[in-house]
């Protein structure tokens, strides 16, 4: 078996949390990169452009190492990962302080070539979907 062709690219040390990243990330995943660029751009979250920017480089490395089609290109694994965090203080009432967490995250895009579906397995999803249809006339019949 041979092994995929992927592109990937990491972004490292990115201010935003982990938690928004994900958020943002979760969208994207599974989609044609052109869909997913498009998704990002006109997204109202904050971390949707350091998403979008790793995307892009993640595309822009199977253009150039792998010699890949960008236009045939997958999300195929994304996720985000947490990253270092700056701690800080907030002064409150009675010379007390709490605490503040302004976290960062590492995200990570890897992208594949869209692989075209045989026709064997085209054939297996029909049989699959009419196979519950057959099972509901019977039942209908029995009653």
């Amino acid at each position: 078996m041979e092994a995929p062709v992927q592109a990937r690219a990491v972004a490292r040390h990115v201010r935003v949390s982990p938690t928004k990243a994900r958020r943002v990330v979760d969208l994207i995943r599974g989609l044609p990169t052109e869909d997913a660029v498009a998704i990002l751009r006109f997204a109202p979250q904050a971390a949707s452009e350091p998403v979008r920017k790793v995307l892009e480089s993640a595309v822009a490395n199977a253009e150039h190492n792998l010699q890949l089609d960008a236009g045939a290109l997958r999300v195929a694994i994304a996720f985000v990962d947490e990253g270092g965090t700056l701690k800080r203080w907030r002064p409150r009432a009675q010379g007390r302080v709490t605490p503040i967490h302004k976290r960062g995250c590492h995200i990570t895009v890897i992208v594949e070539p869209v692989e075209e579906p045989e026709a064997d397995t085209k054939a297996a999803k029909k049989t699959a979907k009419k196979a519950p249809a057959k099972k509901a006339q019977a039942n209908r019949r029995a009653r």
